[in-house]
């Protein structure tokens, strides 16, 4: 097998993740997320703390962030690749921070951060999965799969639903219903208004409740 080139698994391309890692295309008629100013405005100053290197400071910046961090990731490379990768952003952020340009926009530069992980982790599969044969799929007919109604929806299924939406509402629902964060929190720790993310969860949960029918639990944004 050939060595991994060092440009697939440099960390510090802005290439985006390859659609097989978004799993979707973004929904022309999904409402914007509009950024909130004050809110990203009033964690600078905790930033600018963290850039002096105040250990204080980034606790509770992972604190905020981390099941932010988590979502992003989880949407794009599943468990447990998601919970290992998200200490490692954290320390590519402390180790970058003085690339940061605007403390106000450390949520965005955090998130660009965990996106570009799981493209590197997605391009360094793919050389290996081009490298070694594929095995049989073993997945079963749909014949032989259990209907909807006959199965409990488990962590796992619920996030390859979420994985199987347009990519403008995966990171948002999974912070409401795997970090189980509500509609404000995930409005303040994202630096969006409150309205568009309402927005976008309603309509993100009603594309999930239509896959996942009739078996979806009941969820409010």
């Amino acid at each position: 097998m050939e060595p991994i080139p060092d440009r697939i698994l440099a960390d510090s391309t802005d290439a985006p993740a390859p659609p097989e890692v978004l799993h979707a295309d973004a929904d022309p008629d999904a409402a914007p997320l509009e950024a909130d100013d004050s809110l990203s405005r009033q964690i600078a100053p905790l930033v600018a703390l963290a850039r002096r290197g105040d250990r204080g400071s980034w606790s509770t910046l992972y604190d905020l962030y981390a099941p932010v961090v988590h979502a992003v990731l989880l949407v794009r490379v599943g468990s447990p690749d998601a919970d290992d990768l998200t200490q490692d952003v954290f320390v590519a952020a402390i180790r970058k921070i003085g690339s940061l340009r605007d403390d106000a926009m450390f949520v965005a530069w955090l998130c660009s951060i965990a996106r570009r992980r799981a493209g590197t982790l997605f391009r360094v599969r793919s050389l290996f999965r081009r490298a070694m044969p594929r095995a049989a799929d073993s997945r079963p007919t749909h014949a032989d799969a259990p209907s909807l109604r006959e199965s409990s929806i488990t962590p796992l299924r619920l996030l390859d639903a979420i994985r199987s939406l347009p990519a403008a509402y995966q990171e948002t629902l999974a912070l409401r219903l795997i970090e189980q964060l509500e509609g404000p929190e995930i409005a303040r720790r994202l630096g969006l208004t409150h309205g568009s993310v309402r927005v976008n969860l309603t309509r993100g949960m009603k594309l999930l409740r239509d896959k996942l029918a009739p078996a979806f639990p009941e969820h409010s944004p």
